[in-house]
């Protein structure tokens, strides 16, 4: 016998025929008033507008408050007191604590933050349970709960008790003048000790103030050489005589002056 001679093919009606088969097209959306909508144009011209929006409000916020620049930074100003951006705060705080800074600076760098990351790496693996509630999963829970209140709690602590005064003063723009160096006003100020303070060009550091541009007279400006000004600048610093004390604050005030 031939293949297929004296054969017969019974169909099967959970077999679908070719020739009946519709092609799967999504319904149209005019099905679903109100619960869905094409992707586009219509989902993505929303979305597009929202993000227009939120760009305009973003742009008009840094015009309207712009970030606040410092001077030029200085390697050579060993009392400037830096200051991270806001996420890296808990951190800064961190490192300010005796068993985290100083000789136990690995402490406070590595070890605690990677512990830390180590336990986020390791969360799947030690609370792999099917509870989804949190009052279930006391492991996991606990450790959120107590890294979200050290975090918040060390951030805190470093905006609260970070000198905000000082720091202003630190990083205030100051216009730059061509210091005279010759001048008998420089020499004496270096004779006295006050570049150590205020900078090699009288620009300000290790918690010194700028001494160009202050806005004061020369009979302000022997007075706080002579008498101090605060807790920074004790009486006593300047050991010369009268004449060489005029031509110093003679000097200084006429620094910046315009």
């Amino acid at each position: 016998m031939h293949r297929g001679k004296g054969m017969k093919f019974v169909g099967d009606s959970r077999v679908v025929a070719p020739e009946s088969r519709k092609p799967k097209l999504p319904k149209d959306y005019s099905e679903y008033p109100g619960k869905t909508e094409a992707f586009w144009p219509n989902f993505l011209l929303k979305e597009w507008m929202i993000g227009a929006v939120f760009l305009v409000g973003f742009l008009c916020l840094t015009v309207a408050h712009p970030a606040p620049l410092e001077r030029i930074a200085d390697p050579t100003d060993t009392g400037y007191i830096p200051l991270p951006d806001w996420y890296f705060l808990f951190l800064y705080q961190l490192l300010k604590y005796t068993y985290a800074s100083g000789p136990y600076t690995v402490i406070g760098a590595m070890i605690i933050p990677g512990l830390a990351f180590g336990g986020l790496l390791l969360a799947p693996f030690l609370d792999n349970g099917p509870e989804r509630r949190a009052s279930k999963r006391p492991i996991a829970t606990g450790a959120m709960l107590l890294a979200l209140a050290a975090t918040v709690f060390l951030t805190w602590q470093s905006v609260a008790t970070h000198d905000w005064k000082a720091a202003e003063r630190q990083g205030k723009i100051v216009e730059k003048v061509d210091i005279d160096k010759s001048a008998e006003g420089y020499q004496i100020a270096k004779d006295n000790t006050c570049l150590t303070c205020h900078g090699e060009n009288l620009q300000g550091g290790a918690g010194a103030p700028t001494l160009i541009g202050t806005g004061l007279k020369p009979e302000e400006i022997a007075k706080i050489a002579k008498e101090g000004k605060g807790g920074k600048m004790p009486p006593g610093i300047f050991k010369g005589d009268d004449e060489q004390l005029k031509k110093l604050s003679e000097f200084i005030s006429g620094l910046g002056a315009k």
